[in-house]
């Protein structure tokens, strides 16, 4: 996952929480509670303005959001398009 690492700190500085103990297999959504709807927002928004990418909204799903691995992988298929 070539992205984990920025995707780590971007999700971590995004919500407030030490990013220690993230890994990829780590859930998120319904397991990290500072990650709420609002939160999700400005997770996406930190990741658009990082990498570059754009982010439509039918394009956000839960399944992105399961574990870190997820979210990273969601960017690295961004990236690709």
């Amino acid at each position: 996952m070539p992205h984990l690492e920025a995707v780590k700190h971007i999700l971590s500085t995004t919500l407030g929480i030490g990013q220690q103990d993230l890994c990829a297999e780590t859930p998120l959504l319904g397991s990290v509670p500072e990650l709420d709807s609002m939160a999700v927002v400005g997770v996406i928004a930190a990741l658009e303005s990082h990498f570059g990418i754009a982010v439509d909204d039918d394009e956000i799903h839960a399944r992105h959001f399961a574990t870190l691995g997820s979210l990273s992988d969601f960017v690295h298929a961004k990236l690709a398009k």
